[in-house]
């Protein structure tokens, strides 16, 4: 049985979405800047589509500028609004459960002589918004809060951190590319000056995203050259993509709610069967979490031979260990939330879809435990870490 459970890496495309983006990879080749029909139905395509996306979020079609992805996005807000409020201050406040896409770009911004606050979150990986009150100053210019972990799945206060932000002037920018369908997203309710999304995350082609950018809102391209997205992205469109990106904004908004119940019915009888085994911690909030989102952190093992032996089984999941990406490090999200590296390298994810089945989740309950033993089994650390003999534990405690 194969049972694809890392949709928070990226969902299968939907044979709908294709159909829609099949026109424009051949016979509606034209340029969106042109002005004969070829031209005008490539624009028109790409307006329709601004337009399913603003709906997914609820925002204006005006508020909406595609972009390659998620961290294009994401580097685009943050580098953008920067430069743009530069004369204004130069303080940057961030957290640690960020992408790499935002984290990165900051640490980049330091070189140029901004200044930036990394807050941590709690044991479950929340962001206290006080504890984002206090790090603001009188330089700070911009706050960016991930809305919802892909690694441990907790959704953050982001409507309080907002809030927060206005009553000092200050834009914020929120990493919605967990959220923006799977969750329902409502940009004015949640109150962000912008918010970056990913057409893969929900069904759509991958090479296509988007940055949601209130109406107002000073900000310094990311990429110079024509006037494409109203001059604030130069390029010419990917049309299919962003057609694609459209067409599976408006799928997602129709099927939600339906979704969340159908994930979040797999992820709880995961969550169940699996936290019957002797020595697994369940991490991120337990309730205030993506309802398709199950992360553990599995002591004495390593996350990538877990991975490894699931795959032999035909189960691909992820895990929040670099040591999948060929670095030897525990996740700086984990470490961040009080879990030492020992325990953090044998982290996993679990992430479902709509085309997941309990027949899928029964198999992997069959077979994980039997994994776990087995590597157990072969660890050196089996017997338990130094200090935890006389029944510590790994998480650490409120």
């Amino acid at each position: 049985m194969e049972c694809y459970f890392d949709h928070v890496a990226t969902n299968p495309l939907r044979n709908e979405v294709l159909m829609a983006m099949m026109p424009y990879l051949k016979e509606e080749y034209g340029n969106p800047l042109s002005i004969y029909p070829l031209g005008v139905n490539a624009r028109e395509a790409i307006e329709k589509a601004r337009a399913q996306v603003a709906e997914l979020v609820n925002c204006k079609p005006s508020e909406i500028v595609f972009t390659s992805s998620g961290a294009e996005a994401n580097n685009f807000a943050l580098r953008g609004i920067a430069l743009a409020r530069q004369y204004e201050g130069k303080h940057l406040i961030v957290t640690r459960m960020e992408h790499h896409s935002i984290l990165n770009p900051a640490r980049f911004l330091e070189k140029l002589g901004f200044t930036v606050t990394y807050v941590n979150p709690d044991r479950y990986g929340y962001i206290d918004p006080d504890a984002i009150k206090k790090a603001i100053t009188d330089e700070t210019i911009l706050i960016s809060v991930i809305h919802a972990s892909p690694e441990v799945g907790t959704i953050e206060p982001i409507r309080e951190i907002a809030e927060i932000a206005k009553e000092r002037n200050i834009t914020f920018h929120s990493d919605g590319v967990a959220t923006v369908g799977n969750i329902p997203v409502d940009v004015k309710e949640l109150g962000v000056d912008l918010m970056s999304m990913s057409a893969h995350q929900f069904y759509g082609p991958k090479g296509a995203g988007a940055l949601y950018i209130r109406e107002g809102q000073r900000i310094i391209p990311l990429i110079f050259g024509g006037i494409q997205e109203g001059g604030r992205r130069a390029g010419t469109e990917n049309v299919p993509a962003i057609v694609g990106m459209g067409k599976a904004a408006e799928i997602t908004k129709s099927e939600l709610a339906q979704k969340m119940e159908h994930v979040r019915r797999l992820r709880d009888r995961l969550v169940e069967g699996v936290m019957k085994i002797e020595n697994v911690h369940y991490t991120g909030h337990p309730d205030n979490r993506l309802p398709g989102h199950a992360s553990f952190c599995v002591e004495f093992i390593e996350g990538e031979g877990m991975l490894l032996m699931l795959a032999a089984k035909g189960i691909y999941v992820a895990s929040g260990s670099a040591c999948t990406s060929k670095a030897l490090k525990a996740s700086p999200v984990l470490l961040s939330m009080g879990i030492p590296s020992h325990v953090a390298h044998g982290s996993i994810v679990f992430s479902f879809g709509v085309e997941n089945t309990i027949e899928q989740v029964e198999y992997t309950l069959e077979e994980f435990p039997q994994i776990i033993k087995r590597l157990r089994e072969l660890s050196p650390y089996a017997k338990g870490w130094e200090g935890l003999e006389e029944g510590g534990t790994c998480i650490p405690k409120k």
